[in-house]
Order: structure tokens, then sequence, then C-alpha cells
């Protein structure tokens, strides 16, 4: 006698009669095929595969099936799959693939500490609905055995946590587009993913645009060797490298071209660049589409908040659907070259939310460009060094630490730090000889100065750049010089679009040898490409120290007597720079007391101040949550992985964002009113937006001076100043004393 079971659905449509509705043997069986392509990138695709097959598990119940003809109430169907794969494959792995299936939509929880989701022991200790055994002859899941990494034993639960996050971003991964594919078909919508351009097309063009370049002159020649030299290292084996260029030696395309030749020669799938400032990642991004010319469009994925469609639709030619698609692929980074900020990257390898995890599957077997390594983030520097090690060591990950000012992250100069680098490769040639060749700028000690002695000094150059510490402090210099010509400040209290502006001009002003004072913060230290002839900066680490001299003389075109960056101590106790700050600052003094002679920004007295800087911080400091020790004493079944994506924050923001109501602004305030769908409106409105300090947003509220848009809808997503006489067009937003405003209906 024919046995006869139930038919069991994955996903359902509008039809009565089921004839379009997704069978669950269907949807399980493509989601581990996704998964299973997704997992082999790092040797892993059985075990991805069993993972695929086991996430719906709980579907093959009575409950599922009637919640999807018509019963409304929730129905747990992620549960049933983590307790056969516990049951299935042991206690140790089985349980790491508990969490990943357990967790599929709500994300990864905590093993047995309470967090905003249930505790995975508890899950699989809870009565659940029972299954079908139907699903025993739909789902043939397969063998496997000990996954095939390498292990490192002081960081065994760290190393299973990775291994963890890196499955569960092959499994949600594959059920989002598996999903998204079953729905495009029914409505005829093409969900194109990937189309690219090959890492081979690339290479070739920027071949094509690099042998364009002129190695007329001295400058243009070393760049020429550096690129060349950097190159020839290529076909050497993945792994770590360094990239140690002085300001001006071209590391930007260097990089780029060492990274494509890399990934061609050892068939990587990818090129990530990891940037700290988004307005870097907006910089590169454009130089590396420009390089990339015809293909930089459809090459070049930029993945930061403020990227928004319209921006992205200019840059493919407006097609139909590219905002769709580039947006798609941003979730997971399914593109050839993707610039992003260390936030986005870094945070990410150590999330539990799916929306974050989707990509880390696809970091696996690429190019991890980090340009300005020296922001790796000092308070999570061990477990950050773990992570990027363990991206090399067991998922075919290249890592090049790249910048004009190289941290000290090897064993053989940092050997208090527990996670320091083994087997890191210089590229560049001979770093030393190299800054000698580029050195474009004297640093000298000016001692202390009054706020009078520094204004004069503003008065008397024509072009001069300020950095200080502390926003105030910017600001009542600035108030000080206002009337000077040519006085300018950039600050933070303005928004990024105002910020621009204030670089053209400041840009413009310089070419054409226009008086030009600026005084700022270390925003414009990030990468910003302005050249003074000199400029003065408040103490602070060797390492900012270098980055304003980058500032100077950039462009190589001024006598390296006429270019100064002049370093002075603060006199004013009401400008005190952070305890951090002051920290970094006494350690940049006693290595240039230890070495007065020498150059401060050779890589040799870098070297030296960074080995005294985590030698000060100690295990503790460089881990300022304790993300390895809690590691340490953890145990399979109750790993912390909603503690860990808590703890690990790069910015620790209190602020809040104030959207300022000039230009496009206006507009899309207006369409916010009545808007339903507002992704693309809080995207158009992310470069008017201000961060406010907690205390200052507070006193903003208490006079009536900011309003928000909509609360019951977005809470306090969109908060907009309504007290515009508070924003100037010279110095931003002053939240320090802001007036009452009497309440008045929005217009804009």
């Amino acid at each position: 006698m024919i046995q006869i079971f139930p038919m069991y659905y994955a996903h359902s449509t509008e039809r009565a009669d089921q004839r379009d509705w997704q069978t669950l043997a269907d949807h399980l069986r493509a989601v581990a095929d996704i998964a299973a392509e997704h997992g082999a990138a790092f040797g892993c695709d059985q075990f991805a595969k069993a993972l695929g097959l086991l996430h719906d598990l709980g579907k093959y119940s009575d409950a599922f099936q009637k919640r999807l003809t018509g019963t409304r109430h929730a129905v747990d169907h992620a549960t049933a799959g983590a307790v056969e794969a516990k049951n299935r494959y042991g206690s140790n792995l089985g349980t790491l693939m508990a969490y990943a299936i357990a967790g599929h939509h709500t994300g990864l929880a905590n093993g047995r500490a309470l967090g905003q989701r249930r505790p995975l022991v508890q899950r699989l200790a809870a009565d659940i609905e029972p299954i079908n055994s139907q699903w025993t002859v739909e789902v043939s899941l397969p063998d496997i055995g000990t996954p095939p990494l390498k292990s490192v034993r002081e960081r065994a639960f760290f190393q299973y946590a990775f291994f963890c996050r890196m499955l569960f971003s092959c499994l949600v991964d594959a059920d989002f587009i598996e999903t998204e594919n079953f729905y495009a078909q029914l409505e005829n919508k093409p969900r194109t993913r990937g189309a690219r351009p090959s890492l081979i097309t690339l290479k070739t063009q920027l071949d094509s645009h690099l042998a364009s370049f002129k190695s007329d002159g001295p400058v243009n020649a070393k760049r020429r060797e550096i690129l060349d030299a950097v190159r020839g290292r290529a076909s050497d084996q993945p792994g770590h490298f360094s990239l140690t260029v002085p300001t001006g030696g071209g590391k930007t395309l260097t990089s780029l071209a060492f990274a494509l030749d890399h990934a061609v020669a050892h068939d990587k799938r990818r090129v990530i660049y990891v940037i700290p400032f988004t307005s870097i990642v907006e910089q590169n991004a454009a130089v590396f589409r420009n390089a990339l010319d015809p293909y930089g469009a459809d090459a070049v994925l930029e993945h930061h908040g403020s990227f928004d469609a319209q921006n992205i639709d200019a840059l493919a030619d407006s097609e139909p659907g590219t905002w769709d698609k580039l947006k798609r692929d941003s979730e997971n980074w399914d593109a050839p070259v993707v610039v992003t900020t260390a936030v986005q990257f870094f945070e990410s390898l150590f999330a539990a939310k799916t929306s974050r995890c989707r990509k880390l599957h696809n970091i696996a077997n690429s190019v991890v460009i980090l340009d300005e390594a020296q922001t790796l983030p000092l308070g999570l520097l061990r477990p950050t060094l773990a992570a990027l090690d363990e991206l090399q060591l067991n998922y075919g990950t290249t890592v090049v630490y790249c910048t004009a000012t190289q941290p000290s992250l090897t064993g053989t100069h940092c050997g208090a730090l527990p996670e320091a680098l083994e087997g890191v490769r210089e590229l560049a040639p001979e770093p030393a000889r190299l800054f000698d060749a580029f050195k474009r700028v004297q640093i000298r000690h000016i001692g202390t100065q009054s706020d009078e002695a520094i204004v004069d000094r503003l008065a008397e150059a024509e072009q001069i750049l300020c950095i200080v510490n502390n926003r105030r402090h910017a600001r009542y210099l600035f108030d000080q010089v206002a009337e000077c010509d040519g006085a300018r400040h950039l600050t933070t209290a303005m928004y990024a679009n105002h910020r621009r502006e204030v670089l053209a001009d400041i840009r413009q002003r310089l070419t054409e040898g226009l008086p030009c004072r600026v005084i700022a913060t270390s925003l414009i230290e990030a990468g910003v490409d302005i050249d003074f002839p000199t400029v003065l900066r408040a103490e602070a680490g060797l390492d900012a120290i270098a980055q304003a001299a980058g500032r100077c003389n950039r462009e190589g075109k001024r006598a390296l007597a006429d270019s100064l960056v002049e370093v002075f101590a603060v006199a004013s106790d009401d400008w005190s720079p952070p305890p951090e700050l002051k920290a970094f600052a006494q350690i940049m003094g006693e290595i240039l007391r230890q070495h007065p002679e020498a150059d401060p920004l050779s890589p040799e007295i870098m070297q030296r101040y960074f080995d005294m800087l985590y030698w000060q911080q100690g295990d503790d400091g460089l881990d300022r949550c304790a993300i390895m020790k809690s590691l340490q004493n953890a145990s399979i079944d109750g790993l912390p992985f909603e503690k860990i994506e808590a703890d690990y924050r790069l910015i620790e923001n209190n602020q809040r964002a104030v959207i300022i109501p000039h230009g496009d602004a206006k507009d899309a305030l207006r369409d916010l009113e009545y808007a339903e769908h507002v992704g693309g409106l809080a995207r158009r409105l992310r470069p008017y937006t201000v961060q406010v300090p907690q205390a200052g947003f507070n006193a903003l509220e208490q006079v009536g001076a900011v309003t928000t848009i909509r609360p019951e809808e977005f809470g306090d997503e969109f908060v907009v100043l309504m007290n515009t006489d508070l924003y100037s067009p010279e110095s931003g937003l002053n939240w320090s004393e802001p007036t009452f405003m009497k309440a008045e209906s929005l217009t804009w």
C-alpha cells in the first residue's frame, strides 16, 4: 500500500488552490544549495548545506501549515531544526549550528544569559510544535566531519563564535535570496544579483589607466617606483601585508592595483576597501570608479549610510531597476569592489543581527585593504586583531594594512599584545628611504601658546590652518579672527553638505593665492585634500600630528624650509582635551624627547610611539569591554552573541541627529509629511543632519528650537531645527545658548 503524505509548504500566495505555493522541500533544497555555494568559499559547503536543509524544519508542523491558510498567530518554525542539528551533529558542532538555525530570523541569541532574545539553551529545552516525520523522506542530511579550521588554543571560543557567525551568514543570505527569487518569479520581476565585470576585466582596465600616468619629475618617478614594486609582490602567498607609503606616494591606487593583481593571481573573489571616515569613502570610491571606467559604476559598490538612491542612479546612467539591484548587492556585498566604512566592516564581524551578518561570507576569500590602519579602534584592538587574523587564518582572506603612519601590530614590536599579528610582510620598497624622499614638512614644537598668541599667528599669516582638539576652542578662535580676510571654520556642528561647500571655497582660495585662515577640529585630518604652507596643531598623538602634516605642502611644490607644522600646548584649562588625547600627547612628547634628532614622521619613530601607546594601555585598555576575556571563559552553549554585539561599538553614540532645513532638505521634508515609505527620504536628509550631544539636544528641545516629524510613526528618527537663526553659515549649529522659539506650523 502506497502511503500518501500531505503536502507541506514553505511560502504561500493569494491563490486558494495552492497551485503556485512553494513546497517546503523545494525551499529547503534551494536554500541548502545557495548556502553551500556560500560556504564553499571557506571549505564549509556541507556544513552550510546542512543548515539550509534544517532551518525551516518547524514548517513541517500542522500549526505552521494552518498559519499559511489563514491562522494568524505566530508559530516557532526555527527551533525544531535547531534541536535536530544538535541531536544529529553533537553537542559541539551541533550547538553552533543550532545558534544559526534558531536565529535565522531574529538573530544570534546568547547561549545562556538573557538578552533581547530568548537564550538558546531555553529554546532547545522548551516544548515545540511536533513535526511530521515526512521530513525524513524529503530531506537527506549530509554527513559532515570536523570543520577544516586551524585552531589557536588561546582563542578557541572566539574561533567557535566566529565560525558560527560565518555559517549564520551563509544561511540567512541564502534564505533571503531564495525567498526573494520565489516571489520575484511569481511577479515576473527579474532579481539579478552579481552580474558584474570580472576582476580580470577590472585589472586590465586599471592597467590601462595607470599606463597613462606620467613618470617625469622626481615625485612621479618615486610614485611609479612604489607602484611597480608593490605590484611585483602580488604573487606572494596570501596573508597579512603592510603597505607603508608616505603622504603623496600614491597609496590609494597602488593598494587597489595590488589588491586586483593579488586577487587575480590567487583566485580571490572581491576587493573590500575599508576606510575610517565616510568622507574618504566617497572620495576613494570616486577615484576607483574613474580609474575603472567604463566599468567603474557597475563594479564599485559604495556602502555607507550617506550614499543614497539618487547618487547610485546617476552613477549607473539611471537604468531601470539599478537602485534596487545595488541596494540588494549592498545587503550582502555581492560586488567585485566594495568600498565601505570601518564601522560597517568591523561591527559586522561582531554582529548578531541578520541584516549585519548577511555579508560576512562574502568577506571570505577576498582581499581586504584597511586604509589609515592607524585608526584601528584602540579600546577594541585585541578583538579587532583577533578577527582580522581569523579571516586570514581560516577564511582565505588577505589583509593589507595601508597607511603613512603604520601602527605596531606585529609580535616583533608589540609582544605584550596577546593578539599581535605574525608574518606581516611589508610591500613598500624600503619605507624609511621613501619617507626621506617624500619629506615635505618640518615639524617643530613651539611650546605652550595662549589663545592671544594663536590669534596673532592666524592674523599675521596669509594662508594658515589651525587644528585644535576641542570644538568649543575652535569656535572661540574663529570668533576672534572672523573679521580677517579669508577666515573660515570647519566643524562637525555643520551638516555634511555645508562642510563640502566650505572645503570647496577653501580649495579655491588656496589655488588662487587668496588669504585663507582656517580653524578646524581634527575632522579636517580625515583625508581632506587641501594644501597649506603652515599648519598649527594642538598637541595630540603622533599619528594625529602626522595626519595634520599631510595638509601642509601636500603637493610638494614648496621648499621644505617654508613648510611648517608647529605643534603647541594649549595654555587655557578651558580647552582641555579628553583624558585619552592628553595621554596620547604625553606619549608623543616622551618619544620625541628620547629621539630629539629623529624625524617625528619616520616609520621607526612611529613604531616606537605605537609600542609605547599599546604598552601603556595594557591588555584591559586594548579590550575595554573584556570581549576576549568573556570568550576565554565561555562554553559552546554559553556563547554571548548579543552581549558581544552590544559591546563592540567603534563609536559610542550618545548624540542625537538634528536635520537642518536647508537646500534639498526642504523638499525632502515636504515629501516626508505625507510619505508612506521613508527610506529614500532618510538618505536624502542625512547630508543635512548635525550630530548634537544629548545635553545640547535637551537644551534645544527645552526652548522649542527643534521638533519631531510624525513621531507616532517614526519615533525620533526625524528631528528638525525650527529656529534656523541658531544655524550660522560661518560656524554651523549653536546649541550652547539656544533661544526660545514660539511653536509655529511647519513650513519648508
